[in-house]
């Protein structure tokens, strides 16, 4: 069970923002995402948006600080990836 949050880099709402994902599950990553204060409007088809005044808590909390480029790869070797775009497995239009 791993979790990773890249750097919070990404510009939107007038903050910088990182992204919080699982290798292993969509329960795991609800489950920390919960433990650590991320409201389920973070949630973003396959990962959490994190602000960045909240990076340090997920990092403390556990999740693993990697590069936004081997983040996504992670998540796409775990076939958890859901670009925008794609239909959700399982989930009907």
């Amino acid at each position: 069970m791993t979790l990773y949050i890249d750097p919070p880099t990404w510009p939107g709402h007038g903050r910088l923002w990182s992204h919080l994902v699982s290798d292993a599950s969509f329960e795991e990553l609800h489950a920390f995402a919960a433990a650590i204060g991320c409201p389920p409007r973070a949630f973003e088809r396959d990962h959490y948006d994190v602000p960045e005044a909240h990076y340090a808590d997920a990092v403390r909390a556990g999740a693993r600080e990697i590069g936004s480029k081997e983040l996504v790869r992670r998540l796409t070797d775990a076939g958890l990836r859901r670009p925008k775009g794609r239909p959700v497995p399982g989930v009907r239009p």
